[in-house]
């Protein structure tokens, strides 16, 4: 029986693998999906100061709410994605750590926890989108 056990054992380890996989690439979908979303809806927000420079700002304001729940169910992914990678980023100095800590290793913050009441809040330039970080930079300091 000792070499049927060993089979199981390799089998479950591949079962769980395949898995992860599956979540981080479902997870990798609705992230993109979500960033394409913000992008769709800064596109709308202009399109609309566009036509009508005077327009009612809780039109705006609907809108940019909708931007922000959508950066926070990001946010909640991407630690998801982590956590099934097994590790969580620091939010200081972005090194990676494994994630059983609740320290940086690296600069000694306190780690992310989706338990916490901040976890959710967002900072001036968290956009987290990978392929538009300097258009979404509010507070670039160029001058053209």
């Amino acid at each position: 029986m000792g070499i049927l056990d060993k089979f199981n054992d390799v089998s479950r380890g591949v079962n769980d693998k395949a898995k992860n996989i599956s979540e981080a690439n479902n997870l990798k979908r609705k992230i993109l999906y979500e960033e394409e979303r913000i992008v769709e809806i800064f596109t709308d927000i202009g399109k609309k100061y566009y036509k009508n420079p005077d327009e009612d700002p809780s039109v705006f304001r609907v809108l940019c709410e909708d931007i922000d729940t959508r950066r926070r169910r990001i946010k909640k992914m991407r630690f998801e994605l982590n956590q099934i990678r097994g590790y969580k980023i620091c939010p200081k100095c972005d090194a990676a750590v494994n994630d059983k800590f609740q320290f940086c290793g690296a600069c000694g913050a306190r780690l992310p926890d989706p338990e916490d009441e901040d976890f959710t809040s967002l900072e001036a330039n968290d956009y987290y989108t990978v392929n538009s970080d300097s258009f979404f930079n509010a507070d670039s300091q160029k001058t053209y």
